[in-house]
């Protein structure tokens, strides 16, 4: 391999590991998408108005298709369908477990400030900690490992930590099997998403497989929750129904908006690409909108508290206004000023010499 690929793929690696979705330098549009849907639906299962309990679209699928989607950014950073060669293998694994140690440093902080948010990015981080022994194994590994985790990790993820037990094993108990993102539970999602970048996400195969592949996983969870007793798919249950249903429905959405935006749908998809611009942005930078959403509603929580529940959150006005606040700020930062700021920082620090 030459100076200038070897520069060439460092440089696709590390936009991977700061967040970004890159092929050959340029964005993949339909992932950009896709992750500004899963920022945005977050958005709306935190703050939305809710009279009941009722399950909305949003909640619980949002999270997983972010978490489908930081498989798809780890397989980028890993040489997408053609893995990163052996001997350049080290710098990737050392960029992925530095990133770990950020996103589990902010996700701690981040769920300190009392926004009555379960934040996720400490569970990220864990598991790409989790996926670095596998970074590498062929797709059929990767797909029978996560089958086997779909199975069975759901029938330990039940009860509560023991804060008895020694600080070690409730943290192990807590953050692998009883949390809100119970990381056994969670990696399937995160080995299909770079099962899918593995493949080849450019490629109109790829993404149609993706579509059928999902449609007939989600049939399977729902259908099963529908019609066998004691069986559910509802959000955070961490049953295998869920498992099955929501993720097959996000890789299905995933599949979908990367065929709809590809160069080859023409009018459509620039259509599309134009339509949806600053939700593409907003998940360009996904990290500094979710960081910069959950201040904000910890913000709103410590006033609401002071002020007797004076402060309406959740609420309309305050979803609607972040809403629009947070895509007009992606728009503008990404069109003057390029990458998000958290997303050079991240960068920067994951960054690795060879």
């Amino acid at each position: 391999m030459g100076r200038r690929e070897v520069m060439a793929e460092s440089r696709d690696g590390l936009a991977a590991a700061a967040g970004l979705a890159s092929a050959g330098g340029r964005r993949i549009v339909g992932v950009d998408i896709a992750r500004g849907l899963a920022i945005t639906g977050m958005l709306v299962a935190h703050a939305i108005p809710r009279a009941d309990e009722s399950e909305l679209l949003v909640d619980g699928r949002s999270s997983i298709l972010f978490a489908t989607l930081a498989g798809i950014s780890l397989g980028i950073m890993t040489g997408s369908e053609r893995k990163t060669e052996p001997g350049h293998r080290a710098d990737r694994v050392a960029s992925v477990a530095m990133r770990a140690l950020v996103l589990f440093l902010l996700g701690v902080t981040l769920g300190s400030l009392g926004s009555e948010v379960a934040v996720i990015l400490d569970y990220y981080a864990i598991m790409f900690l989790f996926l670095t022994p596998v970074l590498f194994l062929p797709r059929w590994v990767l797909g029978l490992v996560a089958a086997v985790l779909a199975v069975a990790a759901p029938a330990f993820g039940v009860g509560e930590a023991d804060p008895t037990a020694g600080f070690l094993v409730y943290f192990a108990q807590y953050y692998l099997l009883t949390g809100y993102y119970p990381v056994l539970i969670w990696l399937p999602f995160l080995l299909v998403g770079l099962i899918s970048a593995r493949s080849g996400l450019g490629r109109a195969k790829t993404q149609l497989w993706m579509v059928a592949a999902g449609t007939i996983s989600a049939v399977l969870g729902y259908g099963a929750a529908l019609l066998l007793p004691g069986i559910t798919a509802e959000a955070h249950s961490g049953s295998t129904a869920e498992v099955l249903g929501s993720g097959g429905f996000v890789v299905a959405l995933i599949g979908g908006l990367l065929w709809l935006t590809s160069p080859e749908r023409a009018r459509v998809g620039t259509g599309i690409r134009a339509v949806l611009a600053p939700v593409g942005a907003a998940g360009s930078m996904a990290l500094t909108v979710y960081t910069l959403q959950i201040i904000t509603l910890a913000v709103f929580a410590v006033l609401r508290d002071e002020t007797g529940g004076a402060v309406e959150y959740p609420g309309w006005p305050l979803l609607i206004g972040m809403t629009i606040v947070s895509l007009l700020f992606a728009t503008f930062w990404r069109a003057f000023l390029g990458k998000g700021p958290l997303e050079r920082v991240l960068g920067r620090v994951t960054r690795t010499q060879r």
